[in-house]
């Protein structure tokens, strides 16, 4: 019943009666980001941070993203794909430096160091055992805060950036190994696999994580034969419950895995230490009684190798041949496949970026997503990470203590 009073206030009931748009509340502490992709020199990386279609995204959200020329070339991402995407292309990393965060997958150089700002947000790759204590001091002198990408947390507390690349390289190292022992230099001109009336090829994984698993995968999917050994019970248990079949599987015994390995046509070494150096489990005495022309693929090689006759090679040189057997010890595989990897890379990378700018910054952030926090390993110059500090004898302050106190 319309009352005559709302007409006699000017009210139209017709019109307070129509459903209205939701009007949310805009998020005053947004912040605007300026994120710098340099080029990146390593002979062992060819991946890129961001894909075009990342930067297509941040660029909406009107964020800039500055990206040295050649920057994605080994990922088979041209200039003009970033260009397009709405990236500022500029020709020396020293202009790209002059952004809020820097995000690059090798660790700086030194000359990258020297460009590094005031207080400036570095994230990359963190291989500890090619590193030496001048690189945290001239880092910590910047008052850089610095983030790892192998230490950096989900939130169900799982590394979301070691498993996609670990996922890749137990993929792609049964592709190399398909590839080289078929080789006519480096092989026997075997084909990795079985085939009817042919005793099918052996292949021995050395750890049963991320690595290990889907190498395994791969390699039942060839129809090789897969022998893998893991100290951990735990894990050869729900390696087994995930492939949803029964394997072979052993505790590593040295009697044990001696025996196996003058069958193997190959060996992954997939060992991961959560911290320094990998244990060494094939010997060189190992190796040496190992058939002329198998093959060694040696991914826990960016913590010195499980493998006593491996040394780290390049995507340029990746192979050696020692005592008749072929050596493959590329630290980083993914970056064999670098498109798939950085596509990998970039769809975890780009949501976290999203994040940082949403809460105002990333010492924001860094306050309430503990994951993120794990991956810091210096805060404004101060190193955050124990293992660094004992390993390179510099001061620490414990990250949480350092947000609590921001807090107050």
């Amino acid at each position: 019943m319309i009352e005559h009073g709302d007409e006699l206030l000017g009210i139209n009931p017709v019109e307070t009666l129509k459903p209205l748009e939701e009007t949310l509340e805009l998020q005053r502490n947004k912040r605007c980001l300026a994120i710098g992709i340099p080029k990146d020199m390593s002979d062992n990386e060819n991946r890129v941070p961001l894909t075009p279609d990342a930067v297509s995204l941040l660029v909406a959200h009107d964020h800039t993203v500055l990206i040295q020329s050649g920057a994605g070339i080994g990922a088979h991402y041209e200039d003009h794909k970033y260009s397009e995407a709405g990236a500022q292309i500029v020709s020396t990393p020293r202009e790209v430096f002059q952004a809020d965060i820097i995000l690059k997958m090798s660790a700086l150089s030194n000359e990258e160091i020297e460009m590094v700002r005031m207080r400036q947000t570095i994230m990359t790759s963190l291989q500890i055992p090619g590193l030496c204590e001048e690189y945290f001091r001239r880092l910590s002198a910047k008052k850089a805060t610095a983030l790892s990408y192998q230490l950096i947390k989900d939130r169900t507390k799982a590394f979301p950036i070691i498993r996609a690349m670990s996922e890749i390289a137990g993929n792609t190292c049964v592709l190399i190994a398909s590839e080289y022992l078929s080789h006519p230099q480096y092989g026997r001109g075997v084909m990795l696999g079985g085939f009817s009336g042919i005793s099918p090829t052996e292949v021995v994984i050395l750890g049963a994580g991320t690595v290990g698993e889907f190498a395994t995968r791969a390699a039942l999917g060839m129809g090789a034969m897969v022998k893998v050994f893991d100290n951990s019970i735990y894990k050869l248990r729900r390696l087994q419950n995930n492939l949803n079949t029964r394997i072979y599987t052993s505790i590593i015994q040295p009697k044990v895995l001696s025996e196996v390995l003058l069958s193997a046509d190959v060996i992954i070494g997939a060992i991961h230490s959560k911290e320094g150096r990998t244990p060494c489990y094939v010997t060189q005495d190992m190796v040496k009684r190992m058939k002329p022309g198998s093959l060694i693929i040696d991914v826990s090689i960016d913590q010195g190798g499980c493998v006593e006759t491996s040394h780290v090679t390049d995507h340029n040189n990746p192979v050696f041949v020692k005592y008749g057997v072929t050596h493959y010890c590329v630290p980083n595989i993914a970056s064999k496949v670098p498109h798939t990897a950085s596509i990998a890379l970039s769809n975890i990378l780009l949501p976290m970026l999203l994040d940082v700018a949403a809460k105002g910054g990333l010492t924001e952030l860094l306050k309430t997503d503990l994951g993120i926090r794990q991956g810091v390993y210096m805060y404004n110059g101060t190193v955050t990470n124990k293992f660094i500090s004992d390993t390179f004898r510099l001061p620490f302050q414990d990250i949480d203590l350092l947000m609590s106190a921001n807090f107050g």
